[in-house]
């Protein structure tokens, strides 16, 4: 690297934080200088396979020339006007195919600026909603253990309290109601006692919830844990029969990455609420969408406040809009379906095999999600620097070493990840013995 880059580091390193990282003990960062299709290009020289989408948000690689040139021709029309009065072309059609594409019923669109705020959104119409049915007494959020749904507060509040990232400001956030994480694997035979302790959770305090909110079929930064889609489905028969509003945490499962547009599908149920985010741009800009039923919207607008109390300063960026609609065009001509069949095609022909080493206790793979987990800790600066060496970008956590590639990544792309983790895997250097 030439002294430019350098200096750029090592002021990156002392001022700039990154997330989840120490500023006392920072881990290293790597400088970027350009990306094209899947691959990062280092300012070092390394050419880098893109395993992770930019945490689930790529989608059709990157530098592509028409997300390019979509927002190229919007900023020569205008970046940005207040969504508050105003209207436009690109939000309009963003909304018109959002309600198009997501499971039936879903009418209403509130677009905001990422997946977190997507999910406070998604909270307070829930909140909002019972207060204009005059059921201020439904003010609880219920959810299930090993789930996230972002970092501001409210969503926080229903992310996993114990083994989740925000134990420490527990104290402060809103005190909701956990239900036991399912157990039973996608994959596995279905046996209703999965869903025992929620009926009596739901049974016990409907009167006081106003929401349940879930990950659908895939948990997260939770534990990269893939459920049955029938306990999905336990969970809308148990809202309706409770009279309990759901919504569905599709920021890292909508548009494809598991096999079905939304994961939702796998258990064919719709949600009252909807929280889209991460791929809406196809890995462009921050963008996300709350989409509800048209109960819920005009109970809020008839209620005490005659309105929705939200509003973001950059609500329905036209770059973001016009960029989403964009990728939302390139995703349906790709044929996604088959680019998704093709990687999960690849993972369970070469990363499933992995199952058998004996650092592996598990491999989960659902469509274009492959995860590996291992018996000990990763040592993130070891393993990051093998990995760079060996030509992918994987950013493992914790004991999950998990990749979800661009759709257009190919069969050498995804070969080279797999070969990458099975490298690792025999080198006790990148684990932390426990």
């Amino acid at each position: 690297m030439n002294n430019k880059q350098t200096e750029l580091l090592e002021f990156d390193k002392n001022h700039v934080w990154h997330p989840y990282t120490s500023m006392s003990k920072p881990l290293p960062s790597y400088l970027v200088e350009s990306a094209n299709g899947v691959h990062i290009n280092l300012a070092s020289g390394e050419k880098v396979v893109d395993g992770m989408s930019s945490w689930w948000s790529v989608l059709h690689g990157y530098n592509h020339p028409e997300l390019n040139q979509a927002l190229i021709d919007q900023t020569q029309k205008f970046a940005h006007v207040m969504f508050g009065g105003l209207t436009h072309e690109p939000a309009i059609t963003l909304s018109k195919t959002l309600i198009e594409i997501t499971p039936a019923g879903l009418n209403k669109v509130f677009l905001s600026d990422s997946g977190s705020v997507s999910v406070e959104v998604a909270l307070k119409m829930s909140l909002q909603y019972w207060h204009s049915k005059n059921k201020p007494e439904k003010h609880k959020i219920l959810t299930v253990k090993n789930g996230y749904h972002g970092d501001t507060f409210a969503a926080m509040s229903v992310c996993d309290p114990i083994n989740g990232m925000h134990q420490l400001f527990e104290p402060v956030l809103m005190k909701n109601i956990f239900a036991p994480a399912p157990t039973i694997a996608f994959d596995q035979p279905w046996e209703n006692k999965d869903v025992e302790e929620l009926s009596k959770i739901f049974a016990e305090h409907h009167n006081e919830i106003a929401a349940f909110i879930i990950e659908p079929i895939v948990q997260g930064a939770g534990g990269m844990r893939l459920y049955h889609p029938n306990y999905l489905k336990a969970c809308r028969a148990l809202c309706n029969q409770y009279n309990v509003l759901m919504i569905a945490d599709e920021i890292a499962t909508g548009l494809g990455r598991t096999g079905k547009l939304f994961a939702c599908e796998w258990a064919d149920i719709s949600p009252d609420i909807i929280c889209l985010g991460k791929t809406l741009t196809g890995g462009y800009m921050t963008l996300a969408a709350t989409l509800c039923t048209d109960e819920i919207a005009n109970a809020i607008s008839n209620g005490e406040a005659g309105c929705f109390m939200h509003g973001p300063t950059f609500m329905g960026n036209p770059l973001a809009c016009a960029v989403a609609n964009a990728s939302l065009n390139i995703l349906k001509r790709n044929q996604w379906q088959q680019q998704i069949a093709n990687i999960e095609s690849t993972f369970k022909e070469h990363l499933l095999p992995l199952n058998l080493h004996d650092r592996v206790n598990d491999v989960r793979i659902l469509g274009g999600i492959g995860v590996v987990e291992v018996i000990e800790n990763v040592d993130m600066a070891e393993i990051q620097k093998r990995f760079v060496e060996l030509g992918v970008w994987i950013r493992p956590f914790g004991k999950l070493i998990y990749i979800m590639p661009p759709f257009i990544s190919k069969e050498t792309d995804l070969n080279l990840l797999i070969k990458a983790i099975s490298t690792i895997l025999d080198e006790d250097k990148c684990f932390k013995r426990n």
